[in-house]
């Protein structure tokens, strides 16, 4: 895991590109799960009927899919980990960044649909303990004018 924080700009900035590719992580999970049950389906069917006759090119290609959904899934998951953020929930597309504060490490908190970064939460909380972005927050990292 990465020791970078972030600020509220410089967090905000990369929305943009993190979006994108939690996007392609999202949309890569669905196929996955998609011909997940599509095989589960065929094989319990199979079962049922005690063999059948199945379109191998079909479900050659399907598991063809699945490998390359995975591969893009990882990928996309590999660049926003590299950038320091914390992917916490594929499914609903959820962002922590964290961010240093009076010498403490919060996390600025997104989630997939939301415009801005709005929320943040300590270190030991999760989404349920997000808190809106104060003055100290949105303050902290930028240069104090001399």
């Amino acid at each position: 895991m990465s020791d970078r924080t972030f600020t509220l700009d410089e967090a905000q900035m990369l929305l943009p590109i993190l979006e994108s590719l939690l996007r392609q992580g999202i949309n890569g999970k669905k196929t996955i799960e998609e011909v997940d049950t599509e095989l589960q389906e065929t094989a319990h069917r199979v079962f049922l009927n005690g063999g059948t006759l199945l379109n191998v090119v079909h479900l050659a290609r399907r598991k063809a899919e699945r490998e390359k959904a995975i591969r893009r899934v990882k990928d996309a998951l590999a660049e926003i980990d590299a950038t320091g953020v914390q992917v916490k929930d594929l499914d609903i597309g959820l962002l922590d960044f964290p961010c240093k504060v009076e010498g403490e490490i919060l996390l600025l908190c997104w989630k997939l649909g939301e415009t801005a970064i709005t929320h943040w939460h300590g270190t030991n909380e999760g989404f349920a303990g997000r808190k809106p972005i104060d003055e100290r927050i949105s303050k902290a990292g930028k240069k104090r004018p001399t």
